[in-house]
């Protein structure tokens, strides 16, 4: 991956297939922003669980401000909808906290 390309991933637990197939649209209709849906990690088969992981989302740095503005709007209004969202970077620290594991 090129260092003048930004890329993150992100989930909102228990959102449906299709909602995040709207999303990734929604944001693909961006000047210059890429969406990849990837599975779920889950190692036991949960009907909870949404059959999505993680929403990629991959931008240049230099993403026009208003593209970006409008970006974080999308997110922001799918998460007043369906709960916050949460990125792998955090996922990952709160799975790696010793809280976590007692």
């Amino acid at each position: 991956m090129a260092l003048d390309v930004r890329e993150y991933d992100l989930q909102c637990p228990g959102l449906p297939l299709a909602v995040y197939r709207e999303i990734a649209a929604h944001l693909r209709q961006l000047d210059q922003v890429e969406t990849e849906l990837l599975p779920q990690e889950a190692q036991v088969f949960d009907y909870s669980l949404s059959q999505v992981g993680w929403l990629r989302i991959r931008h240049p740095q230099n993403l026009v401000a208003a593209e970006l503005a409008q970006l974080d709007q999308i997110l922001a209004f799918y998460a007043q909808r369906f709960g916050a969202w949460i990125y792998r970077c955090e996922a990952e620290e709160t799975e790696s906290s010793p809280a976590a594991t007692t």
